[in-house]
């Protein structure tokens, strides 16, 4: 399916040797969003919904950079909750960077992963088809607003 599925027209152009300037964040998104394309062809909701929270969250991590945010504290690794709040509260609501359409991907991506790695319940096919096109949609606004990986 991935050679001339869906997947395929997210992977046009993008060459994983070249990191975005210096910030890799993008380019890991974009990998993650073929990951959970991958598995949603293959039947693997949890897994998909694993991918499409880390696409987004990478992705995310690459606007904030992009807006020379860091992480609090003299930290290297990025927490969730930071990411989550900063980037609806910075970028869309401050600096209105990206559209309001996008404050609530990382937490719902993110609930759809809890779903996936940590409760009995599996995620529908349904639920995963949603959060690959929430995803879609937040991987294209970071791209055309602040990256071309």
């Amino acid at each position: 399916m991935l050679a001339g599925g869906v997947a395929a027209l997210y992977w046009t152009g993008w060459d994983s040797t070249v990191a975005d300037d210096g910030l890799p964040f993008l380019s890991k998104a974009w990998e993650s969003l073929a990951g959970a394309e991958s598995e949603f062809a293959n039947d693997r909701m949890n897994n998909c919904a694993n991918r499409c929270y880390y696409a987004c969250f990478q992705a995310a991590i690459h606007a904030l950079l992009r807006a020379g945010a860091q992480p609090r504290g003299g930290r290297t690794q990025w927490p969730h909750a930071f990411v989550q709040a900063e980037f609806v509260r910075a970028l869309v609501r401050g600096r209105k960077l990206y559209s309001s359409d996008l404050r609530d991907t990382l937490v719902r991506t993110y609930i759809l992963r809890q779903i996936a790695d940590y409760e009995q319940d599996h995620v529908t096919e349904l639920q995963a088809a949603r959060g690959l096109r929430r995803t879609r949609t937040f991987l294209e606004e970071v791209r055309r607003e602040g990256g071309a990986a």
